[in-house]
């Protein structure tokens, strides 16, 4: 049977222990990349998150609990006959894995499957579920749609209390300010859904801009809305990797306004094929956030 195999001996999927050390700069972003002819999980590049979360205070036990949910919509590979397959990739990759996986590392890896003969789809969700957990440091769940259940994927926007329809004046500065973020304690508590489609940040090594769309559902003292999209719109100079923004959201939420429950859920627009929807919180009773794609999706 002819499966995907590395290239060379040597080519197996980055552990958790060889991330450490592993900077954005020394990923292939902002770099002069061929694209993989052969099966290649080397290609595969672990950020740790403990660098980000350490510069958040966050030491020890997490303050949250979630996934970070990836869709890949350029997967394709051959059958044994050589016949181009194609589907559509989730990854739902846990926040306490200790690496994040670097997105254009990710799609070169994705793309390495172009050229391999693989039996079925359970065989390739096998060797991508092997890779992406060992890149991550814990287990990665990964799903296929195929082209005959393409008209299943359905679409739909976050629901909550729109921010944006706030005429609100913003002060410059283009970086987050959680100073920003004020809850009135004297008032009875309150549970509330917030949406804004006005995220946008830019990923820490090429500069390139992140849209997003973010969720934001608490129980507490309740938040002032105009002082929180500010603070949301804060974030549009600022560099960091989708995960981390939203990470930083939540904490500096739980800081500042002291909610009872919390839960932050970002959904980005795609690049390069790939899109990236992390969701914190923590109360036990929350449910994993929806999948469905929104209209910039």
């Amino acid at each position: 049977m002819d499966k995907p195999t590395p290239s060379t001996p040597n080519q197996t999927a980055p552990d958790a222990a060889s991330a450490i050390g592993h900077a954005p700069e020394n990923s292939p972003l902002g770099k002069s990349s061929a694209y993989p002819d052969a099966y290649d999980p080397s290609l595969l590049f672990p950020i740790p998150r403990q660098d980000k979360r350490a510069e958040l205070g966050i030491h020890g036990t997490l303050p949250f609990f979630g996934i970070d949910i990836w869709t890949a919509y350029e997967i394709s590979w051959l059958n044994l006959r050589g016949k181009p397959q194609i589907a559509i990739a989730t990854f739902i990759v846990p926040a306490d894995a200790p690496n994040i996986i670097e997105s254009k590392s990710f799609k070169l890896y994705l793309n390495s499957f172009n050229q391999a003969r693989i039996a079925d789809v359970q065989e390739l969700m096998a060797t991508m579920r092997k890779d992406l957990s060992s890149a991550a440091g814990g287990s990665v769940q990964v799903s296929l749609t195929e082209p005959g259940q393409f008209g299943s994927v359905k679409f739909g926007e976050l629901s909550g209390l729109l921010l944006d329809r706030l005429d609100i004046e913003v002060v410059a500065g283009g970086h987050p300010d959680a100073s920003l973020l004020r809850a009135n304690h004297s008032d009875a508590t309150v549970e509330e859904t917030f949406v804004s489609h006005l995220l946008k940040s830019n990923c820490p090594v090429t500069g390139q801009p992140d849209w997003g769309s973010v969720q934001i559902h608490y129980v507490g003292a309740p938040i002032d809305q105009e002082r929180l999209l500010q603070y949301l719109i804060g974030f549009r100079e600022h560099n960091e990797f989708h995960e981390q923004c939203v990470e930083r959201i939540f904490v500096d939420i739980q800081r500042q306004c002291k909610p009872q429950k919390l839960a932050v859920y970002a959904r980005y627009t795609r690049r390069g094929g790939l899109d990236i929807n992390p969701w914190r919180s923590n109360f036990s009773s929350a449910t994993p956030p929806s999948q469905l794609r929104n209209a910039r999706q």
